[in-house]
C-alpha cells in the first residue's frame, strides 16, 4: 500500500553562505574550485562523512544537505560510515567550476547495503520565468512515474535514474506512483511551488514499506546564462511543474 502524503510546500530558496570550515577539505583556489555538495538519503541513520580523509561532518540525519565544498579539479575520495556497519567508500572526479551531488542512499533491493552515487547539476542557461530540476530516483522502490498535475511526465525511472527539465516556474501538485500504476501513490500527492531562474536538485527517498518514503531536495538561483549563483544554496523539499520538456533520461555521473 502506497505512503499518502498531503503537504503543501514552498521552493523559494533562501540564500545562505555556505563554506568548507571546520575541519573540511583545504578550499581549492576559486578559478580551479568544483563545488560538491553531501546529500544524506539513507532514513534512520546517522552518518559521518569524511572527504580526502578528513572528517567534515559527524553524526549526519537523513535529509541533510552537507556544502557544497570547494574542490580542486582531479579525484577526490568521499567516505560515509555509520552503525549496523555502515562503510561506504566513492572516488569522485571534480572538474574546474562544476557542480554536483554525491547522494548517499539505499537501493533498489530491500535490505541490500546503501550505495553512492553522484549527480551533476544541470547548469545550461535558462529562459525567464523558468525553473529546472534534476529529479533522481533513489528509493528502495522499484522504477517510478512521477505524475505532475494529475499527467505522468517522467516514467519508469530506475533506482540511480534520473530526469531533467525546464519547468514554469509556479505551484503545482506532484506524487510519486509504480510504474503505470494511478492508484496508491508511493509518495504525495504535494503542493510544490518553484521559483524563476533555479535549479532544484530532487532525490525521491526511503522505502514505502516502513513508512520512510520522503523527499530531500537543495536548489541554487542560476543566471540567465544558466552560471550558478556561488556560494548560496537553498535546502528543502521539492517539485515538478507541468507542461514541460523533458530530456532523455540519464545515468548518474561517474
Amino acid at each position: 500500500m502506497g505512503l499518502a502524503v498531503s503537504a503543501a510546500l514552498t521552493l523559494t530558496p533562501t540564500a545562505v553562505a555556505v563554506s568548507a570550515a571546520g575541519g573540511g577539505p583545504a578550499p581549492a583556489s576559486a578559478a580551479a574550485a568544483g563545488q560538491v555538495a553531501i546529500v544524506q538519503a539513507v532514513p534512520g541513520a546517522d552518518v559521518d562523512v569524511k572527504i580526502d580523509g578528513e572528517i567534515v561532518e559527524s553524526g549526519v540525519p537523513a535529509g541533510e544537505v552537507l556544502g557544497p565544498y570547494p574542490l580542486s579539479a582531479g579525484e577526490h575520495q568521499v567516505d560515509f560510515s555509520g552503525a549496523d556497519g555502515l562503510e561506504q567508500a566513492a572516488t569522485i572526479d571534480v572538474e574546474s567550476s562544476s557542480h554536483q551531488d554525491v547522494v548517499l542512499h539505499l537501493p533498489a533491493s530491500v535490505g541490500a547495503d546503501a550505495v553512492v552515487t553522484a549527480y551533476q547539476t544541470p547548469v545550461e542557461p535558462i529562459g525567464p520565468g523558468k525553473a529546472r530540476v534534476l529529479v533522481a530516483h533513489t528509493a528502495t522502490v522499484a522504477p517510478a512515474d512521477v505524475q505532475v498535475d494529475g499527467k505522468v511526465v517522467f516514467s519508469n525511472i530506475a533506482n540511480g535514474e534520473f530526469a531533467t527539465a525546464d519547468v514554469p516556474a509556479g505551484e503545482h501538485v506532484v506524487a510519486l506512483f509504480p510504474t503505470g500504476e494511478t492508484a496508491d501513490p508511493i509518495l504525495g500527492p504535494l503542493t510544490v511551488d518553484l521559483s524563476p531562474r533555479t535549479v532544484t536538485m530532487v532525490y525521491a527517498v526511503g522505502d514505502p514499506a516502513d513508512g520512510s518514503m520522503d523527499l530531500v531536495a537543495h536548489s541554487a538561483r542560476l543566471a540567465a546564462d544558466g552560471t550558478l549563483v556561488p556560494a548560496m544554496i537553498g535546502t528543502g523539499s521539492a517539485g515538478l511543474a507541468g507542461d514541460i520538456r523533458v530530456t532523455p533520461f540519464g545515468r548518474p555521473a561517474s
